[in-house]
């Protein structure tokens, strides 16, 4: 069976709120739709001290190729002196990425206005993680 892959592809919007990169991702990452996403960041974190914002709240599946983007897209941040945010509200997210070991890599806050102008200290998001992990483990 063929599927059109094309109508998966993962939609976003941009937009630079007071110098920071806001990127708003819907739909599904994965194998199929990850490599024009990744382009598009690449090109957007190819400067100097890149600051960017992916709001990831409206995406409605990640595969490990999603999480590779993540990772790609943080460690070229990183190594252009610049700082990269996640936003998300998902438990199910927090949790993959606590399996995977990825929780404390990531900035992650649960808005928008949060990510922007605000902080969650980063073991308070850790505690909920390992919070609701223990709850599905019990």
């Amino acid at each position: 069976m063929d599927i059109d892959h094309t109508r998966l592809r993962p939609s976003h919007t941009e937009r630079v709120v007071g110098g920071t990169t806001v990127v708003e991702v819907r739909g599904e990452i994965d194998i199929f739709t990850a490599v024009p996403l990744l382009a598009r960041l690449d090109i957007l974190t190819a400067g100097g001290r890149p600051d960017v914002v992916l709001d990831l709240r409206p995406v409605i599946f990640i595969d490990c190729s999603g999480l590779r983007l993540l990772c790609r897209t943080r460690n070229r941040v990183l190594a252009r002196q610049g700082r990269l945010r996640l936003v998300t509200g998902s438990r199910r997210f927090l949790r993959v990425l606590r399996a995977v070991r990825l929780a404390g890599v990531f900035e992650i806050h649960p808005d928008l206005p949060t990510a922007l102008f605000g902080s969650v200290r980063q073991d308070e998001v850790q505690d909920e993680v390992q919070g609701e992990v223990s709850a599905t483990a019990g």
